[in-house]
C-alpha cells in the first residue's frame, strides 16, 4: 500500500505532537543525575510527571521542587514553564521575527491555531506583545528582588525573584519556598506583586492585543470585552465568597492583622481558576471554600492564555444565552453585539466533553487509588478539577498517586493546557469540511 508523498499533519496533530515533544525534552533532561540533589536520577515517570506539569503551566508536583532538584533542574522547569505558558508556536514565531525571515502560510495557521487568533493579520502584533510579556516578567522579578534580596542574599534574592515572577505570570504554581506562599501571608507586597503578575498573564493574546491598540482604536472585541467582564465578576464574587465562607480567613495564623487577612483573601480570590500559588493550605478550608475553589477550577481563565479549564468566555456566553432564553428571546447579546449560533454550539460541546472527561477520570480513580476513609471523593475530584484547569492547587494525593492514577493526571494537565478541541481533533481525527447534504430537521422534547 502506497502512502501519499505530500501528506500533512492537520494544525490539531501538529499543536499536540509539538506540545508532547516539548514535555519529551523535559522529561529527559530532568531524568539526568545533574538535575537532582545528591546525584540521584529521577526515575523517568516522575521526570516525566514534573515535565508534564512545567510545560502545562499546572503545578502539581510528585517531589518538592525547592528541596528535590539542583539548579539545573529548576532551570529546566523554569524553561518548560515558559515554554508552556506563551506556547511554543510563539517562540517559533519571535524566531522568524527574529531572524527577519518571512514565515510559510502553514506555520502562520499554526501559529494562528496555538496563539487562538481570529485571523492571520493579528499575528503583527505578536512581537509587541511578546516583548510585554517578557518586561512584565522582568519588572514583576525587580519589584520581587525588593523583598527576596534582604531575605536570601544577591544571589539567592534574584534566582528566587525571577523563578517566581515566570512562574506567576505564566500561572504555572511551582515554587522555591517548599510550601508556596504560605509564609507571605503577613506579607502583602510580595502577594499584591505576585497577584499582578498573575492577572497580567492570565489576559491572553487576544485581550493583550486590544488593550495596546486601544488608544489607536478606541474599540475593544466583544471577546475582551466578555473576558475582562466575566472575570471581574469571578474576582468579586469569589471575594465574597471567600469572606462568608472563611469568615474572613480566620484559618491564618492568629498574628495576621485584619488588612492581611483582607489581601489574602483577594490573593486567594485570584489563584484557583488558574494560578496554583496559596497562602494557606487548602486542608484547612471550609467545606463551602473547597466546594466554591472547585467549581473556579473548572471555569479556569481566558482563552488564549496560560490557563486551563472551560475559559471564562465560555461561562460568561452560555450564562447570557441562558438568561436570553430563559426569557424567550432568541439571541443572547453583550456590548451591542450578538453572539454566532456556532460559538454557542462549541461552547455547550465544550461543555460536556468537559464534564465526561472529569466524571470519567474521577469514577477511574476513586476505583483504583489509596484515597482517604474520609471525604475521599472530594479529594479526588479537587485533585481531578485541579488538573484539568491547570491550577496545580492540592488537597495532598498526587504523591500518594500510583501509576494508573499519575497517568490519568498527566492527561488531565496536558489536555487542559492544549485544549480540549485541539485534542480531541486530534485523537478523533476530526474533519472541518462540512458535508455537502443535511438531514431534514426535527425537534425533539427539552426540559
Amino acid at each position: 500500500m502506497s502512502i501519499p508523498k505530500h501528506q500533512h499533519l492537520s494544525l490539531p496533530k501538529a499543536l499536540t505532537l509539538g506540545f508532547l515533544i516539548i514535555i519529551l525534552i523535559g522529561t529527559v533532561l530532568l531524568s539526568l543525575p545533574i538535575a537532582t540533589r545528591d546525584a540521584h536520577s529521577t526515575s523517568v515517570l516522575d521526570a516525566f510527571f514534573t515535565a508534564t506539569s512545567a510545560t502545562c503551566v499546572t503545578g502539581l508536583t510528585l517531589v518538592s521542587t525547592a528541596f528535590h532538584w539542583t539548579i539545573f533542574g529548576q532551570t529546566v522547569i523554569l524553561f518548560l514553564m515558559e515554554i508552556g505558558g506563551l506556547g511554543f508556536m510563539t517562540f517559533t514565531v519571535m524566531l522568524f521575527l527574529f531572524m527577519r525571515r518571512q514565515m510559510r502560510l502553514s506555520t502562520r495557521l499554526l501559529a494562528q491555531e496555538s496563539l487562538n487568533l481570529d485571523n492571520l493579520s493579528q499575528l503583527n502584533v505578536i512581537k509587541l506583545i511578546l516583548l510585554l510579556s517578557f518586561i512584565i516578567q522582568l519588572a514583576g522579578a525587580g519589584l520581587l528582588m525588593v523583598d527576596f534580596y534582604p531575605r536570601y542574599g544577591l544571589a539567592k534574592g534574584l534566582w528566587f525573584s525571577v523563578f517566581h515572577a515566570v512562574s506567576a505570570f505564566c500561572n504555572a504554581g511551582f515554587d522555591l519556598f517548599g510550601n508556596s506562599l504560605e509564609g507571605f501571608a503577613n506579607d502583602p507586597y510580595v502577594l499584591s506583586v505576585m497577584s499582578i503578575l498573575i492577572i497580567a498573564g492570565s489576559f491572553g493574546f487576544l485581550v493583550w492585543q486590544d488593550l495596546l491598540l486601544f488608544p489607536k482604536r478606541h474599540h475593544l472585541s466583544l471577546h475582551t470585552k466578555l473576558a475582562l467582564g466575566t472575570g471581574t465578576v469571578l474576582v468579586l464574587l469569589s471575594i465574597v465568597v471567600y469572606l462568608l465562607s472563611e469568615n474572613n480567613l480566620a484559618v491564618l495564623s492568629p498574628h495576621v492583622s485584619f488588612g492581611n487577612r483582607l489581601v489574602n483573601t483577594v490573593f486567594m480570590a485570584i489563584t484557583p481558576r488558574t494560578a496554583g500559588l496559596v497562602t494557606l493550605p487548602y486542608q484547612q478550608l471550609s467545606i463551602a471554600s473547597i466546594a466554591f475553589t472547585m467549581l473556579l477550577m473548572f471555569i479556569g481563565g481566558t482563552p488564549g492564555s496560560t490557563a486551563g479549564g472551560v475559559k471564562t468566555t465560555t461561562i460568561g456566553l452560555l450564562t447570557l444565552q441562558s438568561i436570553a432564553t430563559l426569557r424567550g428571546k432568541r439571541d443572547a447579546t453583550f456590548g451591542h453585539r450578538r453572539f454566532t449560533q456556532e460559538n454557542v454550539f462549541r461552547a455547550l460541546t465544550l461543555i460536556f466533553v468537559a464534564l465526561t472527561i472529569l466524571t470519567v477520570a474521577t469514577l477511574v480513580l476513586c476505583a483504583t487509588q489509596p484515597i482517604p476513609k474520609n471525604d475521599g471523593l472530594q479529594t479526588v475530584t479537587f485533585e481531578v478539577l485541579a488538573a484539568f484547569g491547570t491550577t496545580g492547587i492540592s488537597l495532598g494525593l498526587t504523591p500518594h498517586l500510583n501509576v494508573l492514577g499519575k497517568l490519568i493526571i498527566m492527561f488531565l494537565m496536558f489536555i487542559g493546557r492544549v485544549g480540549i478541541y485541539t485534542v480531541m481533533f486530534s485523537i478523533l481525527n476530526a474533519n472541518r469540511k462540512q458535508p455537502n447534504y443535511r438531514y431534514p430537521e426535527e425537534s425533539v422534547l427539552i426540559g
